[in-house]
């Protein structure tokens, strides 16, 4: 019997991400795994109710000391009504985005807050992903993507290239500083070339 994962889907607004966290969902399942599919922020009504607070209108609508505390608040809802939950029943996780997001999107790109980001996450959550994949993609392309959806939850996308590029590089690092959790992989490709990769760790 195969235990049940806590598995993460990180990277820059537009990477595909999403597409290859729910294919993977899909892999698992076809070959007998029982699977909850959620995202950040939201995957509980309560954090769907805080995502549309932080996704959508002006830019500069909240400080990022607001927003941290908005994700954390949003996060600690997911983690006790879905997550564990899912854990608790032998089901594995597949979750499009986590607390590395808010460590790079918050901690790493609007100040120098990571300490806060870090405390608050030992305070309130205090759980990491088994496994992440963080999907590397060109910021340029990525950017054009994700207001191409025009999906109305493009407030971070509104922050502009130079924000995406930043963001980038806090993905890479962050992948860098935990190779044990983290597997880097190149987005620049056909979702069916990344999708192969990825299922490779199943």
């Amino acid at each position: 019997m195969t235990l049940p994962r806590f598995i993460t889907f990180e990277g820059i607004d537009g990477s595909g991400k999403s597409t290859q966290a729910r294919r993977f969902a899909q892999h698992l399942q076809a070959q007998g795994t029982g699977v909850v599919l959620t995202r950040e922020p939201g995957g509980s009504p309560g954090a769907e109710d805080i995502r549309k607070l932080l996704l959508t209108g002006d830019p500069d609508r909240w400080s990022a000391e607001t927003e941290i505390l908005l994700f954390t608040a949003a996060r600690r809802d997911h983690l006790e009504k879905t997550i564990n939950p899912a854990l608790a029943a032998g089901k594995t996780v597949v979750s499009d985005r986590f607390a590395d997001s808010t460590r790079v999107y918050q901690g790493a790109t609007r100040g120098d807050l990571r300490p806060m980001v870090d405390q608050l996450h030992a305070l309130m959550i205090a759980r990491e992903p088994d496994l992440t994949f963080v999907i590397d993609m060109d910021p340029v392309l990525a950017l054009e993507r994700g207001l191409a959806r025009k999906s109305g939850e493009d407030r971070f996308e509104d922050f502009g290239l130079p924000f995406q590029e930043t963001l980038r590089h806090g993905f890479l690092a962050l992948a860098h500083a935990n190779p044990n959790r983290c597997v880097l992989i190149d987005g620049n490709r056909t979702a069916d070339q990344i999708a192969s990769e990825i299922a490779a760790h199943a």
